[in-house]
């Protein structure tokens, strides 16, 4: 189960959030925009936090911020009858590129570079899985085993821990195992959601 799946309840949490964005002037595109900022100030501090664990306090901060804003986005758009395809273009678009600052970020600062690639493939490949299904007239799919808030969450509260503690097992960290955790676990979602998309196409011919 994916933290994707209680998108409407969090939706609820943050009405108050809504409605004040919604009172001052503040558009969904707009909070769109600001999480790729606070993605990629995350993920800078994330780089500075593989020499200086410091670092990592902010990073937590900003990686759990973008996560809040991918859901205050949408639930704006919503409350406010804005939603449209143009801004589901560019969340999507922007999402993207927010993962890959904060993975790029992480991997970056303690230089496991081939962990980060297969755990940015994985993540663009299940954020691709998702939407081509909705591209084939199918629902779009927010399960499987690691969605986005997931992600988000697990990178932050990591971020967070190493701050103070950072231990070393079997010859990783835990932001290296961290690292391959995703590089493993988001290729596993990708794959459940191909089975889905294909058993459903499969289904109807």
């Amino acid at each position: 189960m994916t933290l994707d799946r209680l998108r409407p309840l969090a939706s609820r949490a943050i009405t108050p959030f809504v409605t004040a964005a919604d009172r001052v002037g503040v558009t969904p595109n707009a909070i769109t925009t600001l999480s790729v900022f606070t993605a990629a100030a995350g993920g800078y501090a994330l780089v500075l936090g593989g020499s200086d664990p410091i670092w990592y306090a902010p990073a937590a901060l900003l990686v759990l911020v973008t996560g809040f804003f991918d859901v205050l986005d949408g639930a704006l758009a919503r409350a406010t009858d804005t939603a449209s395809d143009a801004g589901d273009f560019l969340d999507h678009v922007l999402d993207r590129y927010g993962d890959v600052l904060i993975l790029g970020g992480l991997a970056i600062g303690v230089e496991r570079y081939v962990l980060g690639m297969l755990a940015l493939t994985g993540v663009l490949l299940t954020a691709y899985l998702g939407t081509q299904a909705e591209a084939l007239g199918l629902e779009r799919i927010y399960g499987g085993l690691l969605g986005r808030a997931d992600i988000l969450l697990l990178v932050g509260a990591v971020a967070a821990v190493a701050t103070v503690a950072n231990p070393v097992v079997y010859g990783l960290s835990l932001v290296e195992w961290t690292l391959a955790f995703l590089a493993v676990f988001t290729h596993v979602t990708a794959g459940q959601r191909f089975v889905w998309c294909w058993r459903a196409i499969t289904a109807e011919s």
